[in-house]
């Protein structure tokens, strides 16, 4: 599976989308979720944090939500903090409520669930830390 993407892909995801859910935020301050959920934020996007076990608590003053479904505002971007096998899954549901870009965390890659969301129109990043990318465009 290819995961090298050029930097124009990556920076144009980045620039289109608004809102992200991150699948698998942590409220606790030395998770990567919740690094990468602060930085989404400082860089002025709108994030919806999503772990069963917060449901209904804030992280970084953002509402968290069981799962993707119970998010009413609109989601372009998943981010997926969970473990491969829990990708395809996660993948169904970003579908389902019509995400525009599935994302995997570093270390993260699911080919059968990459290509599930390219077939249902989604744009596709796997194995890359958007705080670590959008840091290398400012």
């Amino acid at each position: 599976m290819i995961v090298d993407y050029s930097g124009s892909y990556i920076k144009e995801i980045l620039k289109e989308v608004k809102t992200i859910a991150v699948v698998g935020a942590s409220a606790n301050q030395d998770r990567d979720s919740y690094k990468v959920m602060e930085a989404l934020i400082q860089y002025g996007y709108q994030i919806f944090p999503i772990n069963p076990n917060e449901a209904g608590n804030l992280i970084l003053g953002q509402r968290c939500f069981a799962d993707l479904s119970f998010v009413s505002g609109k989601i372009d971007m998943v981010d997926v903090f969970r473990a491969e096998d829990a990708v395809m899954g996660v993948t169904k549901e970003a579908i389902k409520i019509g995400a525009k870009v599935l994302w995997t965390q570093l270390g993260i890659i699911n080919e059968e669930a990459s290509e599930l969301a390219k077939e249902a129109g989604l744009k596709v990043i796997m194995n890359r830390c958007p705080k670590i990318e959008l840091a290398k465009q400012y």
